[in-house]
Protein backbone atom coordinates (compact mmCIF):
# COMPACT_ATOMS: atom_id res chain seq x y z
CA UNK A 1 0.00 0.00 0.00
CA UNK A 2 1.27 2.81 -0.87
CA UNK A 3 1.79 6.14 1.24
CA UNK A 4 0.40 8.39 -1.46
CA UNK A 5 -2.59 10.16 -0.60
CA UNK A 6 -3.70 11.25 -3.89
CA UNK A 7 -2.94 8.10 -5.67
CA UNK A 8 -6.21 6.61 -7.31
CA UNK A 9 -7.79 9.95 -7.60
CA UNK A 10 -7.98 10.74 -11.09
CA UNK A 11 -5.57 13.75 -12.44
CA UNK A 12 -7.28 16.73 -13.39
CA UNK A 13 -7.11 17.51 -17.11
CA UNK A 14 -5.72 21.04 -16.22
CA UNK A 15 -2.92 19.73 -14.61
CA UNK A 16 -1.85 16.63 -16.93
CA UNK A 17 -1.76 19.63 -19.99
CA UNK A 18 0.63 21.55 -17.84
CA UNK A 19 3.16 19.00 -16.94
CA UNK A 20 3.96 20.66 -13.80
CA UNK A 21 4.58 18.64 -10.54
CA UNK A 22 0.86 17.99 -8.57
CA UNK A 23 2.17 20.08 -5.72
CA UNK A 24 3.57 22.70 -8.19
CA UNK A 25 0.17 22.86 -10.03
CA UNK A 26 -1.73 23.23 -6.47
CA UNK A 27 0.14 25.97 -5.20
CA UNK A 28 -0.48 28.01 -8.48
CA UNK A 29 -4.18 27.54 -8.51
CA UNK A 30 -3.89 28.40 -5.01
CA UNK A 31 -2.20 31.78 -5.94
CA UNK A 32 -4.34 32.06 -8.71
CA UNK A 33 -7.67 32.10 -6.84
CA UNK A 34 -6.33 34.09 -3.94
CA UNK A 35 -5.99 37.01 -6.61
CA UNK A 36 -9.01 36.74 -8.46
CA UNK A 37 -11.55 35.73 -5.13
CA UNK A 38 -13.86 38.91 -3.93
CA UNK A 39 -14.12 39.03 -0.20
CA UNK A 40 -17.58 39.19 0.83
CA UNK A 41 -18.72 40.81 3.93
CA UNK A 42 -18.21 38.63 7.06
CA UNK A 43 -20.18 40.75 9.12
CA UNK A 44 -23.66 40.48 8.75
CA UNK A 45 -24.22 44.43 9.05
CA UNK A 46 -21.90 44.72 5.69
CA UNK A 47 -24.10 43.71 2.58
CA UNK A 48 -22.68 42.33 -0.70
CA UNK A 49 -25.61 43.64 -2.65
CA UNK A 50 -26.84 47.02 -1.50
CA UNK A 51 -25.01 50.43 -3.00
CA UNK A 52 -24.85 53.23 -0.38
CA UNK A 53 -27.68 55.77 -1.54
CA UNK A 54 -27.73 58.78 0.36
CA UNK A 55 -30.89 61.44 1.39
CA UNK A 56 -29.46 63.87 -1.45
CA UNK A 57 -29.38 61.28 -3.83
CA UNK A 58 -31.76 58.53 -3.43
CA UNK A 59 -32.97 55.52 -5.55
CA UNK A 60 -36.96 57.10 -6.96
CA UNK A 61 -39.08 54.13 -7.06
CA UNK A 62 -42.93 53.41 -7.54
CA UNK A 63 -44.89 51.15 -6.10
CA UNK A 64 -45.27 47.40 -8.23
CA UNK A 65 -48.96 48.48 -9.76
CA UNK A 66 -46.89 52.10 -10.31
CA UNK A 67 -49.61 53.77 -8.50
CA UNK A 68 -47.71 55.26 -5.98
CA UNK A 69 -43.85 56.90 -6.01
CA UNK A 70 -41.18 56.34 -3.38
CA UNK A 71 -37.78 57.31 -2.63
CA UNK A 72 -35.57 54.76 -0.32
CA UNK A 73 -31.75 55.66 0.94
CA UNK A 74 -29.37 53.94 2.71
CA UNK A 75 -28.74 55.39 6.47
CA UNK A 76 -27.17 54.42 9.73
CA UNK A 77 -28.80 53.67 13.03
CA UNK A 78 -27.40 52.52 15.77
CA UNK A 79 -24.40 51.28 14.35
CA UNK A 80 -26.71 49.34 12.11
CA UNK A 81 -27.45 50.23 8.24
CA UNK A 82 -31.10 50.85 7.53
CA UNK A 83 -33.03 51.55 4.19
CA UNK A 84 -35.07 54.51 5.03
CA UNK A 85 -38.23 54.31 2.83
CA UNK A 86 -39.82 57.97 2.41
CA UNK A 87 -43.64 57.23 1.49
CA UNK A 88 -45.60 60.91 1.15
CA UNK A 89 -44.94 62.28 4.71
CA UNK A 90 -44.37 58.48 6.23
CA UNK A 91 -40.65 57.28 6.66
CA UNK A 92 -40.23 53.72 7.40
CA UNK A 93 -36.98 52.17 8.47
CA UNK A 94 -36.04 48.60 7.49
CA UNK A 95 -33.15 46.27 8.17
CA UNK A 96 -30.76 46.54 5.16
CA UNK A 97 -30.04 43.05 5.04
CA UNK A 98 -33.19 42.24 3.87
CA UNK A 99 -31.60 42.88 0.48
CA UNK A 100 -29.01 39.77 0.32
CA UNK A 101 -31.65 37.59 3.04
CA UNK A 102 -34.60 38.25 0.48
CA UNK A 103 -32.54 37.29 -2.50
CA UNK A 104 -31.27 34.38 -0.78
CA UNK A 105 -34.77 33.32 -0.27
CA UNK A 106 -35.72 33.58 -3.64
CA UNK A 107 -33.20 32.10 -4.99
CA UNK A 108 -33.98 28.95 -2.93
CA UNK A 109 -37.80 29.10 -3.94
CA UNK A 110 -37.11 29.04 -7.24
CA UNK A 111 -39.95 30.21 -8.86
CA UNK A 112 -42.73 33.60 -8.51
CA UNK A 113 -43.38 34.40 -4.99
CA UNK A 114 -46.55 36.49 -4.05
CA UNK A 115 -45.37 39.64 -2.58
CA UNK A 116 -48.51 39.40 -0.90
CA UNK A 117 -47.79 43.60 1.04
CA UNK A 118 -49.96 44.24 4.33
CA UNK A 119 -50.13 46.96 6.75
CA UNK A 120 -48.26 45.73 10.43
CA UNK A 121 -51.73 45.53 11.98
CA UNK A 122 -52.99 43.14 9.23
CA UNK A 123 -52.12 39.77 8.96
CA UNK A 124 -50.19 38.61 5.91
CA UNK A 125 -50.84 35.72 3.58
CA UNK A 126 -48.75 32.65 3.92
CA UNK A 127 -46.35 31.87 1.92
CA UNK A 128 -45.71 35.61 0.57
CA UNK A 129 -42.78 38.21 0.30
CA UNK A 130 -44.54 39.91 3.10
CA UNK A 131 -44.99 37.35 5.73
CA UNK A 132 -41.57 35.88 5.13
CA UNK A 133 -40.60 39.42 6.05
CA UNK A 134 -42.00 39.61 9.52
CA UNK A 135 -41.40 35.37 10.02
CA UNK A 136 -39.91 34.26 12.59
CA UNK A 137 -38.51 31.56 10.28
CA UNK A 138 -36.02 34.53 8.65
CA UNK A 139 -32.92 35.16 9.21
CA UNK A 140 -33.21 38.33 11.52
CA UNK A 141 -36.02 35.85 13.59
CA UNK A 142 -39.12 38.44 12.94
CA UNK A 143 -39.39 41.89 11.62
CA UNK A 144 -37.25 43.41 9.17
CA UNK A 145 -39.44 46.78 9.39
CA UNK A 146 -37.95 48.51 12.78
CA UNK A 147 -40.20 51.04 13.44
CA UNK A 148 -43.24 49.97 15.53
CA UNK A 149 -46.55 50.42 14.09
CA UNK A 150 -44.84 51.07 10.50
CA UNK A 151 -42.86 47.47 9.63
CA UNK A 152 -45.56 46.92 7.47
CA UNK A 153 -45.68 46.54 4.02
CA UNK A 154 -42.32 45.15 2.76
CA UNK A 155 -43.82 43.29 -0.02
CA UNK A 156 -44.89 46.63 -1.37
CA UNK A 157 -41.79 48.61 -0.56
CA UNK A 158 -38.89 46.59 -0.90
CA UNK A 159 -39.48 44.28 -4.23
CA UNK A 160 -38.71 47.78 -6.59
CA UNK A 161 -35.67 48.53 -5.00
CA UNK A 162 -34.20 44.91 -5.71
CA UNK A 163 -35.28 45.24 -9.27
CA UNK A 164 -33.86 48.07 -9.72
CA UNK A 165 -30.72 46.29 -7.91
CA UNK A 166 -30.82 44.04 -11.04
CA UNK A 167 -31.55 41.35 -8.28
CA UNK A 168 -35.24 40.23 -9.20
CA UNK A 169 -38.01 40.33 -11.64
CA UNK A 170 -41.01 41.71 -10.89
CA UNK A 171 -44.78 41.71 -12.17
CA UNK A 172 -46.58 45.33 -12.95
CA UNK A 173 -50.15 44.28 -12.40
CA UNK A 174 -52.82 46.00 -11.10
CA UNK A 175 -52.92 43.38 -8.12
CA UNK A 176 -51.68 40.26 -6.95
CA UNK A 177 -48.06 41.09 -8.03
CA UNK A 178 -44.85 38.13 -7.48
CA UNK A 179 -40.81 38.29 -7.88
CA UNK A 180 -38.42 36.07 -8.54
CA UNK A 181 -34.71 35.72 -8.18
CA UNK A 182 -32.62 36.70 -11.28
Amino acid sequence: MSNNPLQGRPRSPALIKTGMPFAAAAEAGRQAQEETTVQLPTERNEMATLPIRSKDNPWKLKTPPGTSEYTMHTDEKDGKKILVCTVGSTVLHYDARCIDDLHAMLKKAGDWVELGGADEQKPAKEGTVEAWGRSGANPVGGWYGLKKGLRGRFGVYVPPLMEELGLCELEHNARNNRMRAK
